[in-house]
């Protein structure tokens, strides 16, 4: 038997005769509740949440985990921001425009400082200290995704060869994963999303080049050590294309740190988003082809001019 000084409250013990002292796992509505306390009586201003705004995914086996690698992980969302804006007052259009300005930088800041308050605090758990690490998924940065395909697109224009590279020069592609296949189908006709109804929806932010939206089975398989069970044909993967930078940068600010809702449900989708690197629509010419997506799926990609003539066949 190994040293008792040297055993983690987080080990399994051999001891005799078959039998084993195993770690309790985490009691997630006590994990929740610690951090429902925190917010409230912690911050400044007074954060409320609900049990439902945190996800908690434990390691699925403890056995297996390494020193380094957390016991649990998940994301917490704090939906509503109404504390930030104080009393709304009736006021001209340019100073709403500076209002908004302003409110963003408050926002920022007020979450930078959150996460900074967050991580590193030490969670009681039925005796057991749990130290909690806190950080904000890219995703959910626009400042730092913007400066990434800016970045990119500034450094990586030119090939190896010194040359200017070929095609786009800006990003111009949003990617969304983790969305509902239901929520873009077509009512009572399939639960598979629509191409139809999928840019229908997103043509509202925007002119499309280029459109495509398929099943995410590949979801599934990104899943790691803290993820649940994902039932295959449950969420799509949507890629746009837009024809003006503009467009794109507004839409990649509108999905950033947001979840969808759809009307008359309760249910969210705390979507992943990213922006394109690859050239997903690079062949644009032969977008109408089944192709593989680079995620292992087979998709349908459709043009603008593919879907006006689709919409209008007489």
């Amino acid at each position: 038997m190994r040293s008792l000084e040297e055993l983690s409250p987080l080990e399994a013990l051999e001891i005799e005769n078959g039998l084993s002292l195993v770690s309790r796992p985490i009691d997630e509505w006590q994990l929740k509740r610690s951090l429902i306390d925190f917010l409230k009586n912690s911050t400044s201003p007074s954060v409320t949440i609900s049990e439902e705004d945190i996800v908690v995914r434990r390691h699925r086996d403890l056995k297996k985990r390494k020193r380094e690698e957390p016991v649990a992980q998940g994301s917490l969302f704090i939906r509503d921001l109404g504390f930030l804006e104080g009393k709304k007052k009736k006021k001209k259009e340019e100073e709403e425009e500076d209002d908004a300005k302003g409110l963003e930088k408050k926002f920022v800041e007020w979450r930078k400082v959150l996460v900074e308050k967050m991580n590193g605090i030490e969670v009681n758990l039925e005796g057991v200290k749990y130290s909690l690490s806190v950080v904000l998924p890219v995703s959910d940065d626009f400042e730092r995704l913007k400066k990434d395909w800016e970045e990119f697109y500034a450094f990586g224009i030119l090939n190896l060869r010194g040359h200017p590279r070929e095609g786009r020069r800006e990003a111009d592609t949003m990617i969304l994963r983790g969305v509902p296949s239901r929520w873009f189908a077509e009512p009572r006709v399939s639960s598979k999303p629509s191409m139809l109804v999928a840019h229908t929806i997103f043509s509202t932010f925007g002119k499309i080049r280029n459109f495509n939206v398929a099943e995410d089975d590949n979801l599934g398989k990104d899943a790691d050590e803290y993820s649940g069970d994902l039932v295959s044909g449950l969420y799509c993967k949507i890629v746009v294309q837009f024809e003006k930078y503009d467009d794109f940068v507004n839409a990649m600010k509108a999905f950033c740190g947001r979840s969808m809702q759809k009307e008359g449900t309760r249910l969210k989708a705390d979507y992943e988003l990213t922006w394109d690197k690859v050239g997903f629509f690079r062949n644009s010419r032969r977008a109408s082809d089944h192709r593989d997506d680079g995620y292992g799926n087979e998709t349908a990609g459709y043009n603008t001019d593919d879907l006006r003539r689709k919409r209008f066949r007489e």
